[in-house]
């Protein structure tokens, strides 16, 4: 019913015995459990579950006076979500002088890790992800730097423990920034685990059990998502995930990756980067719902350049057989046709997919509703929920892509809409992204599969090209192997539908391909378009070669 309540347990009390004689004396000898409403006593629980049927209960509960009203509402906004989306949601809305609180906890993993306000991109995800991937750069620049004249030692070493200080410096620097963008902005920020408990009103437990309660106006979810678990034995007692890997105190040693996921080829890549030796095992497909061409590509790349990758199989059981840092343990797998292998790596980290924070916050208690498989929160095109003032964000959402940017821009374009008279609503069409593999994809659009799939193959011409960077030419290496896809409607004036691009840098490349492509870019543009040279941009000014001719697309220079 969405009502306020608390407990008394008399047992676990030290004078609980004493308390029962007063209790049974107040009540004429009536034995616990005994349930009050308003001071007032209902009996035991067969006589709630009465009260309720023959609407005694709400009665009594309307008139109870503790629901809020509009004049006594503690902020116009709550926020539960300290991550990216939710913040920019909060400081929009205090812009225009609106009361607005923020609840951010983070639930300690099961190793023990956590982190400061920012959400998963600063924290766990794309910062030190990033950061972490210009290490493996680094190391690749410094083998091309003997053929450009540098004097390198032949072995160069990586301390693990160096890197992870300065990336977890920098993050605790943009911790810092946010608790005072907060301030600056006059937004309360409490550090406590937000729970739904009645209409309008939240409870906010922080770390050692304290307990507030605040009420709002409206309320909005960004709660974000957390890595999954495989359920397995073994799995939450040894297994790491992304949320704990760039805070690892040790080197992760010989790593088997779990998952195909972009943020297991990530990390798996930017670990044999630093010249780990990296398993990825595999169940099915790379990269679910991306272009499939492309992501096979990136996998081709990534053994090439010595990661292993166990196709087909999935992890029964991890036992660990030596404690240290990083200790060693033993895998146990099985594949799709019943074969079981073993094997011992120092570290098991698991990239199997993300789950929405959504299923502990009591938004049952407020009808809110959600995908019960997923856990997802469905919602309208204001980011409005099936309850009216309560509004959700970011990754949690149903339908809509993962992606820090665009919980950002949903969270702004939402404020402003609620408090500024805006009606500009969030776009989730042609939005950009990269991968961090050591090969970038970057991308916009529909892959090919979805092209295909939506306009007919008849309809569709795609333009690709293989392209050498110049900087690699010097060393020789990974001709033939950088990429370059569009994906155009022949019937609108072939309209360019996807941008796919394999090769260094490719977050760089994508972000200006994306505005053109928001502005409609058609493929005679991007041909009347003149190329800088010699960047890796310009072979998208120059695409000629169609899959459906089958023409040679190698190169021989860049």
């Amino acid at each position: 019913m969405g009502m306020l309540y608390f407990t008394l347990e008399l047992d676990q009390l030290e004078n609980g015995d004493q308390l029962q004689e007063v209790l049974s004396e107040l009540t004429m000898g009536t034995t616990v459990p005994i349930v009050f409403v308003k001071q007032k006593q209902i009996g035991d629980y067969d006589n709630i579950l009465k009260a309720k049927t023959n609407g005694k209960l709400e009665k009594l509960l309307e008139i109870s006076g503790d629901a809020p009203t509009p004049d006594t509402y503690d902020f116009d906004l709550i926020v539960i979500g300290g991550g990216s989306g939710g913040l920019a949601a909060a400081k929009e809305a205090a812009k225009y002088d609106k009361k607005v609180l923020v609840l951010d906890y983070v639930t300690p993993t099961p190793l023990g890790t956590r982190w400061g306000l920012g959400g998963t991109c600063v924290n766990v995800g794309c910062i030190p992800k990033k950061l972490m991937h210009q290490t493996a750069l680094l190391g690749q620049a410094l083998q091309d730097s003997r053929k450009y004249g540098w004097k390198v030692d032949e072995r160069v070493n990586h301390d693990w423990e160096v890197m992870t200080e300065e990336v977890q410096n920098y993050i605790g620097s943009l911790n810092w920034n946010y608790r005072v963008a907060l301030l600056e902005n006059r937004v309360k920020y409490e550090n406590g685990f937000g729970v739904f408990v009645g209409p309008h009103r939240i409870k906010s437990t922080n770390k050692i059990g304290k307990e507030k309660f605040f009420t709002a106006e409206r309320f909005l979810i960004a709660t974000g998502e957390r890595p999954r678990y495989l359920g397995i034995p073994g799995d939450k007692e040894y297994c790491i995930t992304s949320d704990d890997l760039f805070s690892l105190p040790h080197c992760p040693g010989k790593t088997l990756v779990v998952g195909a996921s972009y943020v297991a080829l990530e990390c798996a890549g930017f670990l044999a980067g630093l010249g780990l030796d990296v398993t990825v095992m595999v169940r099915s497909i790379l990269l679910r719902n991306f272009d499939q061409q492309m992501a096979n590509r990136i996998g081709e790349y990534m053994e090439e350049h010595g990661v292993k990758f166990l196709k087909q199989f999935v992890p029964t059981k991890i036992e660990q057989i030596e404690q240290g840092a990083p200790g060693k343990l033993k895998v146990t797998a099985e594949s799709s046709d019943g074969c079981q292998i073993t094997e011992e790596y120092n570290t098991v980290l698991l990239a199997i997919g993300r789950d929405p924070c959504t299923r502990k916050i009591g938004l049952d208690t407020v009808g809110v509703k959600i995908n019960e498989k997923t856990g997802k929160i469905p919602v309208n095109d204001e980011e409005q929920t099936n309850v009216p003032y309560i509004y959700a964000i970011g990754d949690v959402l149903e339908g809509k892509l993962e992606l820090t940017p665009v919980a950002i821009q949903a969270g702004r374009l939402l404020a402003r809409r609620l408090y500024a008279g805006s009606t500009i609503k969030c776009d989730y069409d042609t939005v950009p992204t990269t991968v961090f593999t050591p090969l970038e994809y970057g991308a916009c659009g529909l892959s090919e599969e979805k092209a295909l799939l939506k306009y007919g193959e008849e309809n569709i011409e795609v333009y690709h090209n293989y392209f050498w960077p110049l900087e690699w030419t010097v060393p020789a290496r990974d001709n033939n192997r950088c990429y370059a896809k569009i994906i155009c409607h022949i019937k609108d004036n072939e309209r360019v539908l996807g941008f796919h691009v394999l090769g260094p840098n490719a977050g760089e490349m994508t972000q200006g391909f994306a505005a053109a492509m928001k502005c409609g870019i058609t493929k005679e543009q991007l041909d009347s378009t003149i190329g800088i040279h010699p960047v890796c941009a310009e072979v998208f000014t120059s695409l000629s070669v169609t899959k459906r001719s089958g023409g040679n697309i190698l190169q021989a220079g860049c």
